[in-house]
């Protein structure tokens, strides 16, 4: 069978009969930041996979903020259709850009009927101040005053209905002000890394986001 380019196959594992826990984990999906890859993500990939997670990730196209961030959600929607039962629920995570990336996918493309743990790592929400650096399509809809922006959180609150967790540091120069990261709903953890890039590898955050994961679902309203 031929392999989607984008797709990175997880490593085989086992899962111990007596090991309930593991059995109900979902397949969780990493989504990259603007001029990143999926090799960004590796150490996460790496850390969860050890741990007996099944680990997909994607590779955006383009991923210097040439393409609108709509359209790399359509991306996300794509594989995720293309490789996953339409039944199977499934987790997905977004550092820096991907953040939004996932939301939008969440909110506006039908993953909020599917996704049942989501977990940001300093991403965007309010928009950045940085992105005014930039004249390219994706950079500017991560302006704080984007439509983009804006749109996305007039219904933030559709977020509560699954296991959402922000992780930020105080100390981001990338998303200006770093409080941008906080949405005021689900789980906010504030972990000092010192700077934006360091947030896949630093251990603590893997930590977060290992226990994020292992969070029980939330019931059905």
């Amino acid at each position: 069978m031929q392999v989607p380019s984008q797709l990175t196959l997880p490593k085989s594992f086992g899962v111990a009969a007596q090991d309930e826990h593991r059995s109900n984990r979902n397949p969780i999906l990493l989504v990259h930041g603007l001029m990143d890859t999926s090799h960004k993500m590796r150490k996460i990939a790496n850390h969860l996979r050890g741990m007996g997670w099944q680990v997909f990730d994607i590779n955006l196209t383009a991923n210097n903020g040439d393409t609108r961030l709509e359209v790399l959600a359509q991306q996300v929607a794509d594989l995720i259709e293309r490789i996953f039962e339409p039944h199977q629920s499934i987790d997905l995570l977004g550092f820096s850009m991907g953040g939004l990336v996932t939301r939008y996918y969440i909110q506006r493309l039908g993953g909020i009927d599917r996704v049942q743990r989501f977990v940001s790592i300093s991403a965007p929400h309010h928009g950045t101040i940085a992105a005014h650096f930039s004249m390219r399509p994706g950079c500017i809809q991560m302006r704080p005053d984007h439509q983009f922006i804006t749109d996305l959180n007039s219904d933030v609150n559709r977020l509560n209905c699954l296991n959402f967790t922000s992780l930020w540091t105080p100390f981001d120069l990338i998303i200006l002000p770093p409080s941008s990261s906080q949405l005021g709903i689900g789980t906010e953890i504030s972990i000092p890394v010192v700077a934006h890039p360091l947030m896949v590898f630093d251990r603590r955050v893997l930590t977060a986001i290992s226990d994020a994961l292992s969070q029980p679902v939330k019931s059905p309203i």
